[in-house]
């Protein structure tokens, strides 16, 4: 007779997605993963494999889950600057309030562990990188075109600054970092963006 599962593997994965983003790979052991989902390891080996297996698989769905629909809506929105501005408060936000706080961005937390020493974690994290960049960018575009950019401001450039200042708010918020500092970090970013400063004679 073939084997029955008696548990729903989505539900499970879901509950290791949070174990992991919470935890990190390093110091999260299978038994932990056992106690998180009430499995034995033979259920969790026959369905997902070992533990690389099912980081990649955990990720995998964090991506697809939380992670590329903001940015579908970042780079589907016509609004140019105010999307990218948005874009960050609500990150901000997710990383420092609420259930989720202090937790980071599961992708950012994999950048800068041990987890990317795996190759297929590095081409998910180097594909996800891309992703941020592009919608960044695609924002940037349309805020060139609406004269919301400072003169000289290269689109493409400040979209790898800004996909890297998303990365620091997610790493940053998980240190403990406060949500006042954090903004005002990424204020002054978006001011560098517009000519905020210059146009209105701050700093000088």
């Amino acid at each position: 007779m073939p084997d029955i599962k008696h548990f729903d593997p989505d539900t499970t994965l879901e509950t290791v997605v949070r174990l992991f983003w919470r935890q990190g790979v390093a110091t999260t052991g299978v038994q932990d993963i056992v106690n998180a989902t009430g499995l034995n390891r033979s259920s969790l080996y026959s369905t997902f494999g070992g533990k690389q297996e099912l980081y990649r698989a955990a990720l995998e769905r964090y991506v697809q889950q939380r992670s590329r629909p903001a940015l579908e809506r970042l780079a589907d929105d016509e609004r140019g600057l105010p999307a990218v501005t948005d874009f960050f408060a609500a990150l901000i936000e997710a990383r420092c309030t609420g259930e989720h706080a202090g937790w980071g961005c599961m992708v950012s937390n994999a950048h800068a562990g041990t987890e990317n020493s795996d190759p297929d974690v590095r081409v998910l994290l180097d594909r996800q990188h891309q992703w941020l960049r592009d919608a960044l960018r695609s924002a940037l575009l349309v805020g060139r075109g609406r004269g919301q950019l400072a003169g000289g401001v290269d689109p493409e450039s400040a979209a790898d600054v800004l996909a890297l200042l998303a990365h620091g708010v997610n790493l940053r918020s998980r240190a403990g970092a406060d949500a006042g500092q954090l903004r005002a970090t990424v204020a002054a970013a978006i001011d560098a963006v517009t000519g905020a400063n210059r146009s209105s004679g701050r700093g000088q």
